[in-house]
């Protein structure tokens, strides 16, 4: 499932993300690339042990804590620590590549399987140009420039790329997760259910029928869900 999230961060928070980073000590993305991706990576990517990281870091992790449709359409059992990358100049793209499918804690080194990726824009589209996300979903690609502040989830067994950046510069924070439920179509049909049941209760208020639905609802995740 392709999911937008809007207004993740607030426009303040996106300011003084953007102020960070202006200033930030920027490595060579490739240095924590497999041996696959290395060959078609070329962006700039932020230490992870850097303070600027660290800050950012909670900024973000705050910022989902608050977002209900994030959680509904994830699930999330845990979140990889968020990472952030700069596109512009010369470390401008990164080619088609697949995300592995298991990764580890930079802290802790505990294994998180990466069943969605994740891509919080921190950068206006009018600010740059190229640096879409392409992600061939179907058999035509889809290609995203969201909005500063918002984030586009999809299912990280995708390949995708970011087209060079001609113009300007790219800022992203990017995460993985990995999901209570590992089934992309099951997490899909129950985030479509909880969205239905919270419009149903907002227009009609509690009843039989809606608690009826929330129980199917909670029973489903209880069968599916890997805690």
């Amino acid at each position: 499932m392709l999911l937008k999230v809007p207004d993740v961060l607030t426009a303040d928070e996106v300011r003084h993300a953007c102020g960070l980073l202006g200033n930030a000590p920027w490595n060579d993305g490739r240095v924590s690339a497999g041996s696959q991706a290395v060959l078609v990576k070329n962006n700039e990517q932020l230490p992870h042990a850097c303070d600027v990281a660290r800050e950012l870091r909670s900024m973000v992790m705050g910022a989902l804590d608050r977002q209900l449709t994030f959680f509904s359409a994830c699930l999330p059992k845990r979140v990889l620590a968020p990472q952030f990358n700069r596109y512009s100049g010369r470390s401008n793209h990164y080619g088609d590549h697949v995300d592995g499918a298991v990764r580890y804690q930079p802290d802790s080194g505990q294994k998180v399987r990466a069943d969605l990726s994740c891509t919080l824009f921190l950068t206006d589209p009018w600010a740059y140009e190229g640096g879409e996300l392409v992600i061939h979903d179907t058999p035509e690609a889809q290609r995203f420039k969201l909005p500063a502040g918002h984030l586009l989830m999809y299912p990280a067994n995708r390949v995708h790329q970011v087209t060079p950046v001609t113009r300007g510069e790219r800022l992203a924070c990017f995460f993985w997760v990995e999901s209570m439920v590992r089934s992309d179509a099951q997490r899909q049909l129950l985030f479509y259910m909880d969205m239905a049941l919270l419009r149903l209760r907002s227009a009609q208020g509690e009843s039989a029928e809606s608690v009826a639905l929330t129980g199917t609802y909670h029973n489903l995740l209880r069968m599916w869900a890997d805690t």
